[in-house]
């Protein structure tokens, strides 16, 4: 069933489509158009993903991944997940297929949860946010993101040291 819900999605998406044509062709038109035009956006950083899936699987074995962002990767770790949430551009979902597969291989929850959580920090925008802001406002907001990237994980690997201890 888990890797059927894709397809699943993709054939209901399909029969709203069909189902709206119906009702009114121009405007599903248009709708459809607007969602190629954002499937055009998203297939560069697809690609990449898909790329770095692919490397990960052929070239990186699992021993690997759980030496470095394992259970006893220690504060490498953490540096490694923030300092790639926040070179990591494009939107968040399609990050999710490659981030499944890491997890599957022995990274852990909360070294996840900190690429997503640092994934706010966008590399583009800083000049921007120093122009209007300055510099100081820039720095402090910057760290408070990286601290609350810490702070969610760290929450997240307690709560799950707490359930397998209830367990």
């Amino acid at each position: 069933m888990k890797n059927r819900v894709g397809v699943i999605l993709l054939i209901i998406v399909i029969s709203i489509y069909i189902i709206l044509f119906f009702f009114n062709s121009t405007l599903t038109m248009e709708a459809l158009k607007e969602s190629f035009k954002v499937l055009k956006m998203i297939i560069p950083i697809l690609l990449i993903v898909l790329f770095l899936m692919l490397f990960l699987n052929s070239f990186i074995d699992e021993k690997t991944f759980t030496k470095h962002l394992g259970e006893e990767s220690g504060i490498k770790g953490w540096l490694v997940a923030i300092g790639a949430g926040i070179l990591s551009h494009g939107p968040g979902y399609i990050w999710y297929p490659l981030l499944q597969n890491l997890r599957e291989k022995g990274v852990k929850d909360s070294l996840i949860i900190a690429f997503l959580y640092a994934r706010s920090i966008k590399l583009p925008w800083l000049p921007m946010m120093i122009s209007y802001f300055g510099i100081k406002f820039a720095i402090v907001f910057t760290l408070y993101i990286i601290f609350g990237a810490v702070v969610q994980g760290l929450i997240v690997e307690i709560n799950q040291k707490k359930a397998k201890k209830d367990y």
